[in-house]
């Protein structure tokens, strides 16, 4: 069985700035650190789909468009 926190994870926060500040926040709001690495394990899951889904190159410095509810 695959550890939950392996050699990507902790990459991803040495090396990955957003998900290392992430982390870090998570940390500051008194999360553990088991809970913190799952929820960056998540976030990089959602980004690798959304990049798959909508076909486009990932960009690091995307902004989601807020649009309004009618």
């Amino acid at each position: 069985m695959w550890p939950l926190a392996g050699p990507p994870e902790r990459s991803a926060i040495q090396h990955n700035k957003p998900c290392r500040e992430f982390y870090q926040r998570l940390k500051a709001a008194g999360k553990s650190s088991k809970l913190a690495l799952i929820a960056v394990v998540n976030k990089l899951l959602r980004q690798a789909f959304a990049v798959v889904k909508f076909d486009e190159d990932f960009n690091p410095n995307y902004q989601p468009i807020l649009r309004s509810i009618p």
